[in-house]
């Protein structure tokens, strides 16, 4: 599950990049436009990493190996209707 924690760990660091982000439109360093941009694609990367581990749970629930998940493209994982 190691893999599992290296993904937890990158999903932190762009919660911490999305704060960083509100705080520097906040003091004025960058405007709405580029944080606007920005929050975008941390929000798509961070879809993608939820996606694959909930793709590793499920092999794992299955008994197939979690390491044959596979990170997909933003288009297919953004594309989920909830």
């Amino acid at each position: 599950m190691d893999q599992d924690q290296q993904i937890f760990a990158r999903i932190n660091e762009m919660v911490d990049d999305e704060r960083k982000l509100r705080e520097a439109l906040a003091s004025g360093a960058i405007d709405s436009t580029t944080e606007h941009q920005r929050l975008g694609q941390l929000e798509r990367e961070l879809d993608q990493c939820w996606d694959l581990l909930r793709q590793r749970r499920a092999k794992v629930e299955f008994g197939e190996n979690p390491d044959e998940a596979r990170v997909r493209p933003e288009s297919e994982v953004e594309g989920y209707q909830g």
